[in-house]
């Protein structure tokens, strides 16, 4: 019971803290609509081609890049939870969490859970708003997709849990979000096809498909057409098991990155 009371703490903190914070959910629901309505329109006539993936005989632009920027709202708040995990560090209050008597990897689990479910809400309003500018998808996908934006969201969340146990101070955060979030989202699926990319650079098709990010893409863009791609899927949970495992090695002060002194 005790483990319940400490999620549902950390849940409750983490909504708290989101619902205060109206900068970071209008900026969630700001950044992509641009990158739908005006960013889109370029993109589709520097491709100059249909999109035409396997799920789907013909589909627009915009409705194809939908699920690169529903990654993209997942991928800035994971960096936003691992921004907040630098923050708690630096007030102290992150001290307070990790002396309790619960295993250190249940308290970041707990952590991890209740940032993927702030990155939910953010991406079903956003599929609100895009669907009010007429960008939808299947009715039944918008349920469909949620096992996949859980996975996804767990995975990215964990990927910044990772980031935030090797960060020492707040102000070299920025930089290292900026490092981290623009190579992942360009060098990905999430804008154009792996099949468009590779006939420019196979190099760089060669990078967008060992990425994490592109097949979480992936997977999403399958599920809201009702569909599940195995490959994606795999490298979504490996991904995620990965980039757990790195995060709560990284906050054991004795075998981790973060020194004793900073995280007890």
């Amino acid at each position: 019971m005790i483990w319940l009371i400490a999620l549902w703490g950390i849940l409750v903190r983490e909504a708290l803290r989101f619902v205060r914070q109206r900068e970071r959910f209008i900026s969630a629901l700001v950044r992509p609509m641009l990158w739908l309505l005006v960013f889109a329109t370029g993109f589709r006539a520097a491709l100059g081609v249909a999109i035409t993936p396997p799920y789907a005989t013909y589909i627009t632009y915009e409705v194809y890049v939908l699920p690169g920027l529903i990654g993209m709202v997942q991928l800035f708040n994971g960096m936003q939870t691992s921004l907040s995990m630098v923050y708690d560090r630096e007030t102290g209050s992150m001290r307070t969490l990790l002396t309790s008597p619960l295993p250190r990897w249940w308290l970041l689990a707990s952590k991890l859970i209740a940032g993927t479910l702030v990155s939910v809400a953010q991406v079903y309003a956003f599929l609100l708003v895009a669907w009010m500018f007429g960008v939808t998808a299947p009715a039944w996908g918008y349920l469909t997709v949620l096992p996949a934006l859980l996975l996804s969201g767990l995975m990215l969340g964990a990927a910044g849990l990772f980031l935030s146990s090797a960060i020492r101070q707040l102000e070299n955060f920025a930089g290292v979000m900026n490092f981290v979030i623009f190579p992942a989202f360009f060098m990905s699926s999430a804008l154009y096809p792996l099949w468009k990319i590779a006939d420019s650079s196979p190099l760089l098709a060669t990078i967008a498909g060992f990425n994490p990010f592109s097949h979480a893409v992936e997977l999403i863009r399958f599920a809201l057409y009702l569909q599940i791609e195995p490959v994606a899927l795999a490298w979504v949970c490996g991904s995620l098991a990965v980039f757990a495992g790195l995060a709560i090695l990284g906050y054991d002060p004795s075998r981790g990155l973060m020194p004793r002194r900073v995280i007890e």
